[in-house]
């Protein structure tokens, strides 16, 4: 009979053991019934730790809000949600755009604390589309007019202001201020410009978004003495974007 031996020279004694119980000693007919035993026991042993675990990814997965802890943009502890470790804040996009519409209103000073690109990029690529879809295909016009527009507005302003402003601020402020122009787009796809009206409502939203703007930068920068100094440029730059609305762009 094999059994398990549990004495000899590399054993403590009882008195000195880590354990607070021994286990009983238990004979087995083979070897392979005291495996298969011990096999049986790690088994449980580690069904009931993974059933300790909480849900979430990694853990039970069998539980309802398993799948959506795993895939969803919130759910673990401690961790800030999806969208938020991007820099993408509907709140704060849904205040600027209305600070945009409604320029007439009073402007918070701290309203470009927390710049963002999400929107600004949201705006021109929906400019673009307006203008694909009225058969004007000039991405690269928007995007190259963008990129050479911001940084020339971000020289101009630090060159003028003693604050200074760095240019992911420029950029968000001149992005979103894009909003009136990007309803001029989507009138264009209806509507052909190249006339009167598109003449008149071109030059409309010019001076909306160039309002926008220059407000935005002389109440961050605090240079409202010099709101039509900043606002010149501004307006060169929005009017480009205007003539991408009424004409083609192809030579």
């Amino acid at each position: 009979m094999w059994q398990q031996d549990n004495t000899g020279p590399y054993n403590a004694p009882a008195s000195t053991s880590y354990y607070t119980q021994q286990e009983p000693l238990q004979f087995y007919s083979q070897p392979q019934d005291y495996y298969a035993a011990s096999r049986t026991s790690l088994d449980g042993q580690v069904q009931g730790a993974m059933a300790q675990q909480p849900a979430g990814f990694g853990g039970n997965m069998q539980t309802p809000g398993a799948w959506w802890t795993a895939f969803g943009t919130g759910g673990f502890e401690g961790e800030p949600p999806l969208l938020e470790e991007l820099g993408i804040n509907f709140q704060h996009i849904r205040d600027k755009s209305l600070t945009v519409l409604n320029p007439l209103r009073g402007i918070d000073e701290h309203i470009m604390d927390d710049a963002d690109l999400a929107g600004p990029v949201f705006f021109c690529f929906c400019f673009g589309i307006c203008l694909l879809l009225s058969g004007k295909s000039n991405f690269n016009y928007i995007y190259g007019v963008g990129l050479f527009g911001s940084a020339s507005i971000y020289t101009l302003l630090n060159l003028m202001s003693e604050k200074g402003i760095d240019a992911y601020r420029v950029g968000s402020v001149l992005g979103y201020c894009l909003l009136p122009m990007v309803g001029v787009g989507a009138i264009s796809v209806l509507v052909a410009l190249d006339g009167m009206f598109g003449y008149i409502l071109s030059t409309l939203s010019i001076l909306w978004c160039t309002y926008a703007a220059s407000g935005i930068f002389v109440v961050v920068l605090r240079m409202s003495d010099q709101r039509l100094l900043v606002a010149y440029p501004i307006g060169l730059l929005y009017g480009c974007f205007a003539l991408l609305t009424i004409f083609d762009g192809k030579p």
